[in-house]
Parts: structure tokens; sequence; C-alpha cells
């Protein structure tokens, strides 16, 4: 496996650990109706977790090659490995259409 596959599942993990308290920490300090030492408190309390915890540090990859770009979602694999596969016959319900 290459180091960015490695590092985008453990920034996988991170999100998963610290999902709950990111999501608390965030509706607190944006509701309105709190005082704001509060809010400001845990403004703090979210700045201080892990940067990797984030969502948006996470990069959609191929499982099999890492390439970040042109991705399904669905199957988390890039165009060119998708190809191969549903050549092959690999994934269910999926054939090379011909007409």
């Amino acid at each position: 496996m290459s180091n960015q596959i490695v590092r985008d599942h453990t920034r996988r993990l991170l999100v998963a650990r610290y999902e709950l308290e990111q999501m608390q920490c965030k509706a607190i300090s944006r509701h309105q109706n709190l005082p704001n030492q509060i809010r400001y408190e845990y403004f703090l309390k979210s700045s201080k977790l892990p940067r990797n915890s984030s969502k948006t540090r996470i990069r959609n990859r191929c499982i099999f090659t890492g390439r970040p770009r042109s991705v399904y979602k669905l199957f988390r694999v890039s165009r060119i490995v998708f190809r191969e596969l549903a050549s092959k016959g690999s994934l269910i319900g999926i054939n090379k259409s011909c007409w």
C-alpha cells in the first residue's frame, strides 16, 4: 500500500472517532441563545481537536491504486480499475454495454 492510502485511512479513523465531539462543539459554538463565554469555550475546544479529525481532510482515493482523481464513491475505485473489474465480471450487476 502506498503512503497516501495509509494516511487517508488514518484520517478516516480519526474522523470516525472525533465526529460526535466535533459536531457537539460546532453546534454549541454556533447556538445564538447561549452566552458568548460558553460559545467561545466550545470554539476553543473544537480548535484543539486534531486537524486530521476534520471531514474536509479526507480525500476519496481508489482502494486498489491510491489514485485520487475520478474515483466512484459507491465502489471506491478509480475509473480505470472500475473498467477492468467490470470487463472481468468481478462487479455484480455491472457488465459492459454493447449495442
